[in-house]
């Protein structure tokens, strides 16, 4: 068993491990969005902070699924893959994603057809986060999108990230939170893949679970991408 944010024990199966779900009795999702903790040298396990890229300690993070916490922006498709398959998982395929996003009656968002207003992380703030941190900073204009991208400062400011599963109505009968807004999510496409939209846009690319951006190297990080991995479940003779 597994507790949502309220308390309320979360219907599993001994399929797949207590922190992700079943989704079409074939693959086994992340109910909450990845985040990471690092082994230090000592062999002390630690949390790593959500808010600061992973580049140059991606062998001593793995990904773990947590409900309540910050979840890991920041962090690039080869390096959420390489977090994940550190905790024995991987990232979701395509389908693997939408499945899980959709539910059982395939919706266009997680919790039905049509767009709510603040169910999900999606339509709260205003300012773009880039924006006011570059003037905070004092980054000039010419480099806000190239400099910006990737301070830790976005993250942490008011009406941004949300912890896992706070949205407690961005769901579905899965059990999986924040599919839609609060970060993309990468998927497996060695290309360069994030589905679901983040906190300022779940719309741009697609609506909802539909949402899929197509832009970017698979190593690529900003404060925006994030991740959720799947695995394989158990066989049940």
């Amino acid at each position: 068993m597994a507790e949502d944010v309220d308390g309320e024990i979360l219907a599993n199966t001994s399929r797949c491990p207590v922190e992700m779900a079943l989704v079409d009795n074939r693959v086994c999702v992340d109910r909450w969005e990845g985040s990471l903790v690092e082994r230090l040298a000592s062999g002390e396990v630690r949390g790593w902070s959500p808010f600061y890229p992973v580049d140059g300690h991606e062998a001593s993070v793995r990904a773990v699924s947590r409900p309540g916490v910050v979840p890991q922006g920041y962090i690039s498709g080869e390096q959420a893959q390489r977090a994940c398959q550190a905790s024995g998982k991987r990232l979701c395929a395509a389908d693997e994603w939408e499945r899980a996003c959709r539910g059982p009656n395939r919706t266009r968002f997680p919790y039905g057809d049509e767009r709510k207003s603040r169910v999900c992380n999606d339509d709260i703030r205003r300012a773009h986060p880039v924006v006011e941190v570059a003037l905070r900073l004092g980054i000039p204009d010419d480099r806000r999108w190239s400099d910006g991208m990737n301070q830790p400062l976005i993250n942490q400011l008011p009406d941004s990230l949300f912890e896992t599963g706070m949205r407690a109505e961005c769901t579905n009968e899965y059990g999986v939170f924040d599919m839609v807004g609060n970060l993309h999510e990468w998927i497996e496409d060695r290309d360069g893949t994030f589905r679901g939209g983040f906190y300022m846009d779940t719309s741009l690319n697609g609506e909802g679970c539909s949402y899929q951006t197509t832009a970017h190297d698979f190593r690529y990080h900003d404060y925006s991408t994030g991740f959720r991995c799947c695995m394989d479940p158990d066989r049940v003779e």
